[in-house]
């Protein structure tokens, strides 16, 4: 079986490849993957992976903006990751996921997701850390704390990002909250 991996930003998508990306993201979330999700994971730069079937995996990193300890970090936040029913388990999403670490690892702060009960493994597995403490948004009204996303927002801190030779912008602090930048739908 021939794979085959290829890394795009959203604008070297055809509209056609958008398309059977959006379609593969309802099959893999089995419907639950919504116009919101949808628009989330646009932006940035998508790890397709192909076998002969076709679309086998996908996800995305895009830009954030996170306030931590005072500073405004820009993070490289993971969404729409999925793996076709009949290869999962096969490192497929490793394959996905290796690809936007890598874009994360060059560009950001540090990197950021939310995970679903079957995801979470699979990033504990990458050395991606859940984090202890407490999950925020920047609404419109003010600071909002985010309780049901406290225990399911995974990090990956970086060492060097962008290759500025500072390591991930000072260490990232559970004592300190993440404040993450306001979006449509689900904030995180």
């Amino acid at each position: 079986m021939a794979i085959r991996l290829r890394t795009a930003h959203t604008a070297d998508l055809a509209p056609a490849e958008l398309h059977a990306v959006r379609a593969f993201l309802d099959d893999a979330f089995g419907g639950d993957f919504g116009d919101e999700d949808w628009d989330h994971g646009l932006g940035g730069i998508h790890a397709l992976v192909h076998d002969d079937k076709g679309l086998a995996g996908h996800g995305s990193v895009i830009q954030r903006r996170v306030l931590h300890r005072g500073r405004s970090l820009r993070v490289g936040y993971v969404e729409a990751v999925g793996v076709r029913a009949d290869v999962r388990r096969r490192g497929f999403g490793g394959r996905v996921m290796a690809a936007l670490e890598r874009v994360i690892e060059g560009s950001y702060a540090f990197g950021a997701l939310s995970a679903s009960e079957d995801g979470g493994p699979l990033y504990a597995a990458r050395g991606w850390q859940l984090w202890p403490g407490r999950i925020c948004a920047l609404a419109p009204e003010g600071v909002v704390r985010l309780p049901d996303e406290e225990g399911t927002t995974f990090v990956r801190p970086v060492a060097a990002p962008g290759g500025s030779g500072r390591a991930g912008h000072g260490a990232l602090d559970p004592a300190h909250e993440l404040v993450f930048d306001w979006r449509e739908g689900d904030v995180l």
